[in-house]
């Protein structure tokens, strides 16, 4: 209910005793959808914060504020230095208006994701907080007060749509009415019930309650109440903060237990796979076999032998196939085959290990899991985010890469998502030995082939980046893109080139038709 008609109409009348006859000396934005107006008092500067999120708005009254240096803009600058004159309050209407000099009025339209602030010459609007509500330019202030018709008559007409009839009350209201099983009374016990209701709006104490799992300030007793008030401005100023430090705490937690459960869906999937991968290397001890067998009948095997079949002692002498290197006598391969065993067992104890210390992260991760799931405060779970060290592990997940990457035949290609980005790919991320490819002549992204040590790079794989090369420029739509293909270390930057811009020292270009679609 803090945006609710009789909250607001309480809100207005209190900051019409603190605002009249102060002058406005600063209206600013230092976040989307965030306005603070700053007043000058004979004492101290009082300060308006409109928190106009679509998914939460909200007007609370810090009693200092610091304007950021930096990302922050000046707005209605033409009611900068007008001295407040009063505030109007529309009849049934979640909106008021601070009165200015001049004919100039501000407008706080309280209407939850549709909630927007205008400026007024007379009767006109001349500036949107929110422009993406154009509608609101249409606004009269004249127009805005509503009626309703509280005698019993009317009550009586209505009686199967009260809700419409009383649009004022809000959804609080009629929750708290539902609970005393409303629609069950009779008309005289719903009167009885609608004037009591009326009465306590009329003279309200603030309720910050907690019902369902959601945070309110309400203006009659509903749910679990929190702390209780009698000032609207102190009543909202808590609500916000305490509001805020909830959802900040929902967002947090939510994201630190995905983080974690990730983490640990990891985790485990890559022990699964190695424990698989410990399962046949174990189960596969044909080199040491194959190295006795060779060793036993070394007197029967002629040199130059690619293949030879022999009894088996180890299983019941059943005939076993050896591959031979003809080229080294059937010592030397016996040899072989011993290095080989000896380099199986060597990754059996490597995987043996890998699984032991996956093991202990799993069981880490399941704690930390347990841990974060049981804590109830935002100021406990930041601290513990920081001893755990996981907010680095959060910004570094947070902060995107400057490229798209994929993958053909084991080989990485990073392509450029912008201009900045593509200047980021190529000169920071890239290498002398990358193969760096782009769109002849046209504006388009980088593309990077990643290096790999001892391998030529795949025709098909250069064929493959050139494609995205050429989805990614302004020729994506021809018939044929010429394609340039040139080491990284020919690619240079030269000193105030726009973003993106590049030397090619030298170049190769080949032909490659567009993509339809990656």
């Amino acid at each position: 209910m803090h945006n609710n008609y009789y909250f607001l109409r309480q809100l207005s009348k209190s900051l019409e005793t603190t605002l009249t006859g102060t002058v406005i000396s600063e209206c600013f934005s230092q976040n989307k959808d965030e306005l603070v107006i700053r007043f000058e008092t004979h004492t101290e500067p009082f300060f308006i914060k409109a928190s106009l999120d679509p998914s939460f708005t909200c007007l609370s009254f810090p009693g200092d504020f610091s304007r950021a240096r930096k990302n922050s803009v000046d707005l209605f600058g033409d009611m900068i230095g007008h001295r407040v004159a009063g505030i109007r309050q529309f009849e049934n209407e979640r909106s008021f208006a601070i009165l200015l000099s001049d004919d100039k009025s501000l407008l706080f339209k309280m209407h939850g994701n549709r909630s927007n602030i205008i400026l007024f010459e007379k009767d006109i609007p001349a500036q949107l907080f929110r422009n993406n509500i154009p509608a609101d330019i249409t606004l009269r202030l004249n127009a805005l007060d509503r009626t309703i018709d509280w005698s019993y008559e009317s009550f009586l007409q209505h009686r199967t749509k009260l809700q419409s009839l009383y649009f004022t009350f809000g959804k609080i209201i009629w929750k708290s009415l539902a609970t005393k099983n409303f629609e069950a009374l009779s008309p005289e016990q719903q009167w009885q019930e609608i004037q009591t209701i009326k009465q306590q709006l009329e003279n309200p104490v603030y309720f910050i309650s907690q019902a369902d799992n959601i945070l309110a300030l309400s203006l009659i007793q509903y749910g679990h109440t929190l702390k209780e008030f009698r000032d609207p401005v102190k009543a909202t100023n808590e609500f916000f903060y305490t509001y805020t430090q909830q959802a900040a705490f929902i967002r947090e937690k939510a994201s630190t237990l995905s983080l974690l459960r990730n983490k640990l869906q990891g985790s485990e999937a890559y022990y699964q796979k190695t424990f698989d991968k410990l399962t046949e290397v174990e189960s596969d001890n044909h080199y040491k076999v194959w190295a006795d067998l060779v060793m036993a009948y070394m007197h029967e095997i002629k040199p130059g032998t690619e293949k030879v079949t022999l009894p088996d002692f180890y299983h019941e002498n059943k005939p076993v196939e050896i591959k031979l290197k003809k080229d080294i006598p059937p010592q030397k391969n016996a040899e072989v085959f011993y290095r080989k065993a000896k380099n199986q067992h060597i990754e059996i104890q490597r995987l043996q290990e890998v699984l032991e210390a996956k093991e202990k992260e799993i069981e880490n991760l399941k704690q930390q899991l347990h841990e974060f799931e049981t804590i109830g405060e935002l100021k406990t779970l930041r601290k513990t985010i920081s001893s755990k060290g996981l907010s680095d592990e959060k910004e570094k997940q947070s902060a995107p890469l400057p490229f798209h990457e994929f993958e053909m035949s084991g080989f990485k290609i990073w392509v450029g998502r912008n201009a900045q980005n593509n200047d980021i790919l190529t000169f920071k991320y890239g290498f002398k030995e990358d193969l760096w490819l782009h769109a002849k002549d046209v504006a388009g992204s980088h593309v990077l082939i990643k290096y790999q040590s001892g391998k030529n790079y795949p025709k098909d794989v250069i064929e493959r980046a050139a494609q995205l090369a050429a989805y990614n420029s302004k020729r994506k739509t021809e018939t044929l893109c010429p394609v340039i293909v040139t080491p990284k270390k020919f690619v240079r930057k030269r000193k105030g080139d726009p973003a993106g811009a590049v030397v090619v020292e030298r170049e190769e270009v080949i032909l490659v038709e567009p993509p339809k679609q990656l």
